[in-house]
């Protein structure tokens, strides 16, 4: 996530619960993954959820970006 756009969540997250919460579950995601990936083996299941889970997390971050592109014309 770029800056400028971490900057826009901070400054419009407390009035936009949609775009809080959209990053809220982008961040679980990543920590999830993380956690996952960190492992010097996985299992087919565990091979599976980290698949599952950076398609959720892509879905959720395009529609964050949508959501920030609102912001970015009202700012440009």
């Amino acid at each position: 996530m770029e800056a400028k756009d971490l900057e826009l969540i901070e400054k419009h997250g407390a009035e936009d619960a949609e775009l809080m919460a959209l990053w809220d579950q982008h961040v679980v995601y990543e920590k999830m993954i993380d956690k996952l990936e960190a492992k010097s083996f996985l299992s087919p299941v565990e091979s599976q959820e980290v698949k599952e889970l950076k398609k959720k997390k892509l879905a959720g971050k395009t529609r964050l970006q949508l959501a920030l592109d609102k912001y970015r014309t009202l700012e440009a």
